[in-house]
């Protein structure tokens, strides 16, 4: 294209007030904001000025608005969006860990959309403590004599430190040095803390002693932290946590049980390795535990600290417990959850638990019902048995039997970034070079919408 030909083609371009008066647009106003679709627009001619000085033809009104149009809709599309998770991962730490109970989510709108007691004492008419609508009930739940609850797991351990061992030291196995999701490390917790870190026994065999030979007058706290998302098998050994306790007692320290996951139930009566429970640790005598909501309890991202009544006492009285608070919605879901323990209906309405305890044969008659609705529209589908995995820290190494949907496909890869273009978005795994997705993981009102989305997604894909 010549210069004077470029020189037109600029010219051609409408002016941002001209686009603007296009009735789509004129709606766009309304619904994104003036500023957003004015800004738009700018851009959208700035591209194309770009293009046709580059040698490409003029567009057309009817493509500038269309483009504008796009863009308006990607920067006011929310950026945390709710997906289907089909990978069989159930606690997922990147797509949001637990899913929240229906009563979780109609507890955390009952108290969002308005006033409520959060901190007032209806009784008295004075003002009263956050902590309380659910320290008594987290409290009865593990057999403790108190409870606190933070922002999340972290920061129940960051709190616990930085009240009993600033400037202390801290006596830790060197096979509890776990690093967690996010590359955050125990031993930057313990520093950050204002503690000091005393690594004892070696990564595959600690014993009692080691402990007990560590302990000195700057001894603050012994510390057991759960191995998570990792084992060590083979020539190991670790103290029990009643050789802990007496320890601790002897030398009148407090001993904190870190246990991550939260488990309340027991995992063997689903065919899995034993998890600590909570309940556990503190019958043995745990002075503090800390663990998780968001986990193996199923509810939303929270740290929960059980334990004796006047050591959570001084945790609630530290400066940092203010700033590591939850908010009014978070003790609405953890309430909500709680609940459930308490009327013995979890696996009727926690999502985690029902996601384990859902039966293997149900899961293959859904993935045949998938696969008939699949292969109505000439989709290469197999069906196949596999695994799910807990996931999220909890239960390293351990799976589920299951059974998966799998598509055959030239590129995988390709379809699997369709997937997460869908609306709404779908992640799944790939597996020797098959695209798979899971039922476990897919809640039942969700799987109209994976079915619709694969159908989308694999649009020429498809080979037999």
């Amino acid at each position: 294209m010549t210069n004077e030909a470029q020189r037109a083609a600029l010219q051609q371009l409408p002016g941002v007030d001209r686009l603007l008066q296009d009735n789509q647009l004129a709606s766009a106003c309304d619904q994104a904001g003036r500023d957003v679709v004015v800004a738009a627009v700018r851009d959208v001619l700035a591209g194309q000025r770009r293009t046709i000085l580059a040698g490409g033809n003029p567009p057309t009104t009817a493509h500038l608005i269309s483009e504008v149009l796009r863009t308006v809709a990607e920067r006011t599309q929310p950026t945390l969006r709710p997906i289907i998770n089909a990978t069989g991962v159930i606690i997922h730490t990147n797509l949001g860990r637990a899913p929240l109970s229906r009563a979780a989510l109609a507890a955390m709108q009952a108290v969002g959309g308005g006033y409520s007691n959060l901190e007032f004492d209806l009784d008295a008419g004075t003002r009263g403590s956050r902590y309380s609508h659910v320290a008594t009930l987290l409290a009865a739940l593990s057999g403790a004599e108190g409870a606190l609850v933070v922002n999340n797991n972290a920061a129940a351990l960051f709190l616990i430190l930085a009240t009993f061992a600033a400037s202390r030291e801290v006596v830790i196995s060197r096979a509890h040095l776990v690093e967690i999701g996010g590359g955050f490390r125990i031993p930057d917790i313990l520093r950050r803390s204002g503690a000091t870190l005393r690594e004892v026994g070696t990564t595959n065999r600690t014993y009692v002693g080691d402990y007990e030979a560590a302990i000195g007058e700057a001894t603050g706290l012994l510390l057991r932290v759960h191995s998570s998302n990792f084992l060590i098998t083979g020539f190991v050994h670790q103290p029990e946590l009643r050789e802990l306790v007496d320890l601790a007692r002897a030398h009148d320290l407090p001993l904190l049980d870190d246990l991550g996951s939260g488990a309340l139930l027991d995992t063997r009566a689903f065919g899995l390795a034993a998890e600590p429970r909570v309940q556990a640790s503190v019958a043995a005598g745990a002075d503090l535990v800390c663990f998780s909501g968001d986990k193996l309890l199923g509810g939303p991202q929270a740290g929960c600290i059980v334990g004796r009544a006047d050591l959570v006492a001084r945790l609630r009285r530290h400066p940092l417990a203010r700033a590591l608070r939850v908010d009014k919605t978070t003790l609405a879901a953890l309430d909500a959850t709680l609940r459930a323990y308490q009327r013995g209906t979890v696996l009727d309405e926690i999502p985690v638990w029902q996601m384990i305890a859902r039966p293997v044969d149900e899961l293959e008659a859904t993935v045949w019902a998938w696969a008939s609705r699949l292969r109505a529209v000439s989709l290469p589908v197999e069906v196949l048995p596999g695994q799910s995995a807990v996931g999220g820290g909890s239960l390293p190494g351990q799976t589920l039997p299951t059974w998966l949907l799998a598509l055959a496909l030239p590129s995988p890869d390709g379809v699997a970034a369709r997937l997460r273009a869908q609306q709404p978005a779908v992640v799944s795994r790939i597996e020797d070079d098959r695209l798979v997705f899971d039922p476990r993981t897919v809640l039942p009102e969700q799987e109209e919408s994976l079915l619709a989305a694969i159908i989308a997604a694999t649009g020429g894909e498809a080979t037999s």
